[in-house]
């Protein structure tokens, strides 16, 4: 029997839930060590343009990697040949990727794992094992969904995040910049978890999000974005419901990440590992230097992007 009476705890909400029909686990990395491990996978072909967080984990469970190129579209610059006993990992990157072209490359090739880490409004394919994170869309200490047609035999434990929570607390309340360090630290303290099911305390507030909402914020905020930047853009954008970022690639973005820095718009380095693979002439160190991932997320609206587009304008005169 459980505790009865006393304090109260966090409300409990009880919302619709995207991907509600998916496994649930604490982090993006152990949704593909979830598929590695069911899938006995042992060898595996990925992109260099790649978080690092996915070779990691490849390497911890003793995965023979080998790697691609893409283009400038996002994908795969040719076609692998995928022996029987590989895995393809393709990143829906910006949910720029169209479906039809994932569709293509699945009927070559069964073996294909998909990141929507960057696309968490975009619906699974049929037959494709997909992996969501949350904390990309949403302010929680946890999180992943993962599709897949095989599943683990042991039993899982929970995770607990509610000594994880003091980075949102402090950033709902007061400001980003004092608790960077400690969103910091939670990021890395999932290098080492082992795979365990998604918290209570993240379960329970992904239940009182209005996604129809966020979604059509992001939408918004994106498209105000692309009015205002897409003759310097040197991307060709395509419209993507509920958006992780705008990309937006510049000649010179690294100076201009700089200034959106400076005036305190956060534009993360997506991602500095790449810059110790490949060569300067290089698309994906092009891509790491110079394209801008612009927040356009729920939590703004209309003003802040005009604000993020005239200092990008300005510095790019």
């Amino acid at each position: 029997m459980n505790e009865i009476g006393g304090y109260l705890e966090m409300e409990h909400f009880h919302g619709d839930i995207l991907h509600g029909n998916a496994i649930a686990l604490n982090c993006g990395r152990n949704a593909l060590a979830y598929i590695i491990l069911a899938k006995k996978i042992k060898r595996i072909v990925l992109p260099y343009y790649m978080c690092d967080s996915v070779i990691d984990t490849c390497v911890k469970l003793g995965v023979a990697i080998r790697y691609y190129h893409i283009r400038d579209d996002f994908l795969p610059a040719d076609v692998i040949d995928i022996g029987s006993d590989e895995w393809l990992y393709m990143v829906d990157y910006y949910g720029q990727i169209q479906n039809i072209d994932i569709q293509r490359v699945y009927k070559r090739n069964h073996n294909l794992i998909l990141d929507n880490a960057q696309a968490y409004f975009k619906k699974p394919l049929e037959g494709v094992d997909t992996i969501y994170t949350c904390r990309k869309f949403f302010g929680v200490a946890d999180g992943a969904f993962v599709y897949t047609d095989t599943t683990l035999k042991d039993e899982l434990k929970k995770d607990k995040s509610y000594g994880r929570m003091n980075h949102l607390l402090g950033r709902f309340e007061v400001n980003a910049s004092e608790f960077y360090d400690e969103n910091r630290e939670n990021n890395n303290q999932f290098k080492n978890a082992p795979i365990m099911m998604m918290s209570n305390l993240t379960m329970n507030l992904l239940h009182a999000i209005d996604y129809e909402q966020v979604k059509e914020a992001r939408t918004r905020n994106f498209e105000r974005i692309d009015q205002r930047l897409c003759g310097i853009n040197r991307l060709k954008v395509r419209m993507t419901e509920g958006p992780f970022a705008y990309p937006l690639l510049l000649e010179n973005g690294a100076m201009i990440r700089k200034k959106l820095i400076a005036n305190k718009i956060y534009v993360p380095t997506l991602w500095p590992n790449v810059l110790h693979m490949m060569s300067e002439e290089s698309l994906e160190y092009h891509y790491v230097n110079d394209l801008l991932p612009l927040p356009c997320d729920q939590r703004y609206g209309l003003e802040e992007m005009d604000y993020i587009c005239d200092l990008v304008e300005q510095a790019t005169d």
